[in-house]
């Protein structure tokens, strides 16, 4: 391991422009590509403090800061382009979260790592709409907040309301929200403002093992803990009353509701029995990282195989989940205001993941080429016209992140484009 100062490792970042900063081939071993992260002037010196803090005497062998994570990343056989970097990465397992990389499938070295995808596959974030405003939610709103808690079970032991046994988990893990349109928890216009339509087609429940259907089965329609919530949300700015009224967002003060959470115990055994399986192969496969929480596969490998199945149906275990969470909210507001959802507009604006990887296509040097994409803390945001974006919203780019730094700075480099700030006025969490 070479042992630097802090200046020697400033030497391998350069600034590029006012919110982006390269990290040059070098800066860790075995580099195939550049680094690259975004940051305003606040996140700035928070990223060059952890990694002040990293350097310090008797650091060595401890946290990695995140620039050093983004460049083991940028070390992984098969990367292109560049492993980014985005405004709100923290160090993480493996790759950074909020760090995102993509690996040329044309190439029979590139891998797939599960530590780009997180232990909380499909860990994401779904919006739902009413039209209700501030003023009608204000004094229930106590109420209302423990009519979700009743509905939607919480904590790190909590078991699902929704029936379910193993035959239908099982086919729950192949059709992701089909399964949950079959049952009817769903409405049939949710799946058209999720990511993949709520099902990922390469899912083969074979893939997952008899541990973790066992740790999924119970867990359906929970939101489980840690940082995990469903959130009752006002409208408090409208930056882009276009983008917003194609989401059905037509006025400040309107409430909204924000659920946020993943595969719960399932993903987690998916993730922790890949990598079991990848440490074997990386030996076989005499596949080489700067970091072990990298371990990986080559994607045409058996193991990187089974892994983009399960991980797959984790996904859509995920999807189901928050489906089965959208419905026992969308009763919880029904009985609390004795109407129906429909009448209430509960209609999902969109479901995005920010723990996956996926198979698309992209250019790289001016040429199209398949890439398997990770995505960790970090969501897809495709231009206007994209067609994996909803049809009702290729006129008006997603925008998901609302925290003030964070989403100026994506404004800012043009990943993403701000359309309404929304302010919590009631959560729950386990």
């Amino acid at each position: 391991m070479v042992v630097r100062s802090y200046e020697d490792e400033c030497q391998f970042l350069e600034k590029l422009g006012p919110h982006t900063w390269k990290i040059k081939s070098g800066f860790q071993p075995n580099m195939k590509v550049d680094g690259v992260f975004y940051v305003n002037e606040q996140l700035e010196k928070l990223m060059f403090e952890e990694l002040r803090n990293a350097c310090r005497p008797g650091m060595v062998g401890g946290f990695l800061p995140g620039v050093k994570q983004i460049a083991n990343v940028a070390a992984l056989p098969g990367i292109v382009g560049r492993s980014v970097g985005l405004p709100d990465i923290h160090s993480g397992y493996g790759f950074a979260i909020g760090n995102m990389a993509a690996f040329d499938m044309g190439n029979p070295e590139a891998v797939v790592s599960p530590g780009g995808v997180g232990f909380d596959i499909n860990c994401g974030v779904r919006l739902i709409r009413t039209n209700l405003t501030e003023r009608d939610v204000q004094p229930v709103k106590e109420q209302l907040t423990q009519s979700i808690f009743d509905h939607i079970p919480v904590g790190v032991g909590s078991k699902g309301i929704i029936p379910m046994n193993a035959k239908d988990l099982e086919e729950a893990l192949e059709m992701g929200m089909d399964w949950s349109l079959r049952e009817g928890y769903v409405w049939p216009e949710d799946k058209e403002h999720c990511e993949e339509y709520g099902r990922m087609l390469n899912a083969d429940p074979n893939c997952v093992s008899t541990r973790a259907k066992k740790r999924g089965l119970p867990q359906l329609g929970t939101l489980g803990a840690g940082n995990h919530y469903a959130e009752i949300q006002v409208v408090d700015e409208i930056f882009d009353p276009f983008a917003a009224g194609q989401m059905g967002i037509d006025q400040k003060g309107q409430v909204v509701v924000m659920i946020h959470c993943g595969s719960r115990g399932f993903g987690h055994q998916v993730a922790t029995d890949a990598l079991v399986a990848m440490e074997k192969a990386m030996k076989r496969d005499k596949i080489e990282v700067n970091d072990r929480q990298l371990a990986c596969a080559r994607i045409q490998s058996e193991e990187g195989q089974n892994y983009l199945k399960g991980m797959a149906c984790a996904a859509n275990f995920a999807w189901v989940n928050r489906s089965s969470m959208t419905f026992l909210t969308r009763q919880a507001f029904a009985k609390m205001f004795k109407s129906d959802p429909d009448d209430l507009d509960m209609h999902v604006i969109y479901d995005v993941s920010h723990n996956i990887a996926k198979v698309e296509q992209h250019l790289v040097e001016g040429k199209p080429k398949t890439l398997l994409v990770h995505r960790k803390g970090s969501t897809r945001a495709f231009p206007p016209h994209h067609p994996l974006i909803p049809v009702d919203y290729q006129e008006a780019p997603e925008s998901y992140k609302n925290v003030t730094d964070v989403v100026d700075t994506c404004h800012a480099v043009g990943i993403s484009k701000k359309c309404i700030k929304l302010r919590p006025i009631g959560v729950i969490k386990g």
